[in-house]
């Protein structure tokens, strides 16, 4: 037992110096008190910050409530997710830092968000198991502090890893899984460049079988940062995305950060 709580113990206090390290990275953009939660990733600041009131949480996403959208299904661990935000940020000053574009289409602000200059509720919310990764082309700071996080909770079964619906799935399950966001596991059987788009085939019959799709513009993101797609031939990797349909189920990877190499 005091082994265990030793280790625990030992991997917060990396997990901490991680996260403070990453932060130096980003740019502060004000402070304000968090008034109202919205749900498990976005909130409403009481004064304005360039403009704007409300905040979504850049770089995870947390299981969605309906908030009033007909015909949409509460995820599982949404109620779980916002009380969790509740209790991190609400009636609590908090710092906003960016690290990429600053608002999105429906004026929300996208930053990191720090509890009186110090706790950053991403990591946090990761840890816990109340969100998972999820970065977009044009907002990649600290992805990998947030991979880390992540996968830290999915290990020790906290939070959503505890649950099927947000279980890694293996390529065989992706044609009944289209429409919804999930991380996807499987061996590359080939990898190729066609017509200026990149082509990670995880079956013999690239018309059915699962697939990830690099266009051109994020194959430049992936050239900068190192990574070698064609190689990526009988690896075995982990790619998260929405899952579309287009032969067989596909996912669009529009930045490194939505690939995993395992092994």
């Amino acid at each position: 037992m005091i082994l265990k709580s030793l280790k625990s113990s030992f991997l917060t206090a990396v997990l901490f110096l991680t996260l403070v390290s990453g932060a130096s990275a980003l740019d502060v953009g004000g402070v304000a008190r968090v008034v109202q939660v919205v749900d498990g990733d976005t909130v409403m600041l009481g004064t304005p910050v360039f403009g704007a009131n409300q905040v979504r949480l850049v770089g995870i996403q947390a299981p969605k409530l309906p908030l009033g959208r007909d015909g949409f299904k509460k995820w599982p661990l949404a109620d779980e997710a916002k009380a969790a935000l509740e209790r991190l940020t609400l009636g609590h000053v908090v710092e906003l830092r960016f690290g990429g574009r600053r608002m999105d289409r429906y004026g929300r602000l996208l930053a990191h968000l720090y509890v009186d200059g110090e706790t950053w509720v991403q990591g946090t919310m990761l840890n816990d198991g109340m969100a998972r990764v999820y970065s977009f082309p044009d907002n990649r700071s600290l992805a990998p502090e947030m991979l880390k996080a992540e996968a830290a909770a999915r290990a020790a079964r906290r939070g959503m890893w505890a649950l099927t619906a947000y279980a890694i799935r293996p390529v065989v399950e992706t044609p009944g899984l289209i429409g919804g966001f999930y991380l996807v596991e499987g061996v590359v059987l080939d990898a190729a460049t066609v017509k200026g788009r990149t082509y990670l085939n995880f079956g013999a019959d690239w018309r059915e079988d699962f697939t990830v799709s690099i266009d051109k513009r994020a194959m430049k993101l992936f050239k900068k940062s190192g990574f070698d797609l064609l190689a990526l031939k009988n690896k075995r990797i982990r790619v998260r995305g929405w899952l579309k349909k287009f032969n067989g189920p596909m996912i669009e990877a529009s930045h490194p950060e939505q690939i995993e190499v395992l092994d």
